[in-house]
């Protein structure tokens, strides 16, 4: 099930349309220790790794009582796999008709996230998580 709307944007006087907001984001990683001491260093974050059953990392950018975004860190599978987000949005169903009726012509199927929250699916070339 999609969780709640974070926003709004106003069309015009008399449309108002939900936007959807970016609240996660993954970053792989070719040497995943290299990369946490450069994002520690560099930006402060907190990288502490996850004690679950694969390699990754939880990304701590800042105080909850601040604007921003957490994420992970995961080790780099493929290449030309780059930064992935996770965008909240209101009702699945009808953004995936969305994403295929824009141009997305290739659309995985859904799959359950195992231990975290809701419904994903992957949005290839973009790598576009939706929950």
């Amino acid at each position: 099930m999609a969780s709640a709307i974070l926003g709004k944007q106003i069309l015009d006087s008399n449309l108002e349309v939900d936007m959807s907001r970016v609240v996660h984001f993954e970053i792989p990683a070719d040497d995943p220790e290299r990369s946490i001491k450069f994002y520690e260093t560099v930006f402060g974050w907190t990288i502490e790794k996850w004690d679950g059953p694969i390699e990754y990392w939880l990304i701590i950018t800042g105080d909850e009582d601040k604007p921003g975004i957490d994420g992970g860190l995961a080790r780099r599978e493929d290449p030309e796999t780059g930064v992935e987000n996770t965008i909240d949005v209101k009702n699945l169903d009808q953004t995936l008709a969305d994403v295929k009726a824009n141009g997305e012509r290739s659309c995985d199927p859904e799959w359950q996230f195992p231990v975290w929250v809701g419904w994903h699916t992957l949005k290839t070339r973009k790598a576009i998580h939706l929950v």
